[in-house]
Parts: structure tokens; C-alpha cells; sequence
């Protein structure tokens, strides 16, 4: 049995792309938005958020967070409403079509799971999970 490919950050970068790329398809398919911004509405449906609260929430750039979050208020899947203690910032809140278009999108993520779970194993999808929930918290 030859050795596994020892290459992994090169290997987690490509399956990440490959499966962004069908997981957007999906995303976009039934609701209209892709796993950039599924992970935002995620985000804001768990509580009230200012833009920076998100940005280090999705460990993005506040510029690519506030450019995101022009298009989900554009497309009235997100709403700002003043914070109540900071004038300059605002709020971000899950508007009903956003929670409208989570619901539409949560058989493709079931589904898009379902087919992990058949390619790695139950077993293997749960380790798998926990090995890059590892990786996604820790600091370089």
C-alpha cells in the first residue's frame, strides 16, 4: 500500500476549494447565497452582532466583512439598527427572509453531510470534524 500524500496543507487547501465550489453551487441553487455569507447569517441568527463582532467571528478582514454585509442588508437578508450603547456602530439582526433563506438552504446542508459521511465514514467524519475544528481555532 503506497504511503498517504504527506502534503497536507496543499491537500486541505485543494479539498476546501473543490468543496466551496459545490457547497456554493448548492447554497446558491436554494437560496441565493453562498457559504461566505450562509456563514454570516449563521453567525447573526445566533445573536445581535456589530460588523467587527462578525469580521472576528468568520476570522475575516472587516473590509470583506462590511463589503458582505452590504450585499445581505442589499438583498434584505440582514438589517442594521443603531447599537444601543456605541453611536458610531451598528447592529446587525436576521431579517425574515434570512431566516427564510436558512431554511431553504438546510436540506443542501444536510444532504452535502450525508454525502461526507458516505465518502469518510461515520467514524472518519466525526474525527475528521474534530481535526479541523483543531486546526480552525488555533493560533499561527
Amino acid at each position: 500500500m503506497p504511503e498517504p500524500d504527506q502534503r497536507l496543507f496543499f491537500l486541505l487547501q485543494q479539498a476546501a476549494h473543490r468543496l466551496r465550489v459545490a457547497a456554493d453551487r448548492r447554497c446558491l441553487a436554494a437560496a441565493g447565497i453562498t457559504t461566505a455569507q450562509l456563514g454570516a447569517l449563521f453567525a447573526v441568527r445566533e445573536g445581535a452582532l456589530t460588523q467587527r463582532d462578525l469580521a472576528a467571528r468568520l476570522g475575516q478582514r472587516e473590509s470583506a466583512v462590511t463589503a458582505m454585509v452590504t450585499r445581505l442588508v442589499e438583498a434584505h437578508l440582514v438589517a442594521k439598527q443603531p447599537h444601543p450603547r456605541e453611536h458610531r456602530a451598528v447592529v446587525l439582526r436576521l431579517t425574515a427572509a434570512g431566516e427564510e433563506a436558512l431554511t431553504r438552504v438546510a436540506p443542501e446542508i444536510e444532504e452535502f453531510n450525508a454525502q461526507l459521511r458516505a465518502v469518510l465514514g461515520e467514524a472518519g467524519f466525526r474525527q475528521t470534524a474534530e481535526a479541523v475544528g483543531k486546526l480552525a481555532r488555533e493560533e499561527w
